[in-house]
């Protein structure tokens, strides 16, 4: 696979699109682990906002494996169980550090949040020690 900049590119000017529209049209950081969270809590008159941004993920991700498969062609390196392990934590380490790395990386740092900054140095800080650690340890499988 050649590395070339344009799809990146177009990629990451169309998730700070998103996100800038998401903010300037309702007010909301888009964030997907709280956009996701509020959804499950059933809130009157803010889930619809909530499914059309997980919906428009669900297609953006199926419109791309439909045009461009080999962009999600990979393979598993480590156990399923141990990548469901991963999820989980990286689920329960969104909640601990009231947001992911889409609503800090993204929106936060966008809008200069210093406790945006200081959460994705610890985010990316903590996501190094894990691989290195799982690799010196298990020799990078799980």
């Amino acid at each position: 696979m050649e590395f070339t900049l344009i799809k990146p590119l177009f990629g990451g000017f169309l998730l700070g699109l998103a996100a800038l529209s998401l903010l300037f049209f309702n007010g909301r950081v888009a964030g997907v682990s709280g956009i996701l969270g509020g959804f499950l809590s059933f809130k009157k008159h803010d889930t619809l906002w909530r499914f059309a941004f997980l919906a428009g993920l669900v297609t953006g991700g199926v419109l791309l494996l439909g045009t461009f498969p080999e962009t999600l062609n990979f393979t598993l390196k480590s156990s399923p169980p141990a990548v469901m392990l991963a999820g989980l934590l990286v689920g329960i380490g969104t909640r601990i550090g009231s947001g992911c790395t889409s609503g800090h990386g993204v929106c936060g740092i966008g809008r200069l949040s210093q406790r945006s900054m200081i959460a994705v140095v610890v985010f990316l800080s903590s996501g190094i020690a894990a691989a290195v650690s799982i690799d010196l340890i298990f020799g990078g499988e799980i």
